[in-house]
């Protein structure tokens, strides 16, 4: 799974990467020759609107996502990993629910042939195909983790669901930002 999400956050930075190049590039050529290029702005909806849930996969999967731990650290372990299962499926519900979402969009789409009110007038059928096939990038890794951490909540297998499931401690992320500085002190 974290090679999935390795690839998915590569495939995110070099959208990103892109969109950057290309704003800044629109930019300079207003600026230099009082010309443009001309919907940089509807492919920055596109790329943003495909990226998100390639972010989303990315933060699930590496445990990034936000969350405050106050009570959850002083919490009985079995508490604990019920609670880590449970935030785990919901995120699983929400990713089905999206997924839902974006299908009828899609589907909507295709019976009214819809176009983007800009310009190029773009055929919203194919963004929306890609924008699908990166919310189903999200869903198939919603599903799995869902699927393993109800399957160790049935376990009751308490330490695994708090290791691979619930938020680091204070310490885990100290040690992960001192291991992130050595190597990029190494690298220099």
């Amino acid at each position: 799974m974290k090679a999935y999400a390795r690839f998915l956050g590569g495939l995110f930075g070099a959208m990103m990467i892109l969109l950057a190049l290309l704003i800044t590039l629109e930019t300079l050529i207003r600026k230099f020759f009082s010309l443009s290029m001309g919907g940089v702005d509807e492919l920055g909806g596109y790329a943003i609107a495909i990226a998100a849930p390639l972010a989303f996969c990315v933060a699930m999967v590496e445990q990034a996502h936000i969350r405050i731990n106050l009570l959850h650290m002083h919490l009985p372990s079995s508490v604990q990993a019920v609670l880590n299962a449970l935030a785990t499926l919901s995120m699983g519900l929400m990713a089905a629910f999206l997924l839902y979402f974006t299908v009828q969009t899609v589907l909507e789409t295709q019976l009214y042939r819809s176009i983007a009110q800009t310009p190029w007038g773009t055929p919203l059928i194919y963004p929306q195909t890609v924008w699908l096939v990166a919310m189903s990038t999200f869903v198939l890794a919603a599903v799995v983790l869902s699927f393993k951490a109800l399957l160790l909540l049935i376990k009751r297998d308490w330490s695994t669901l708090i290791g691979q499931f619930g938020p680091g401690s204070t310490q885990d992320e100290l040690d992960a930002e001192l291991s992130d500085l050595e190597k990029r002190e190494g690298e220099n």
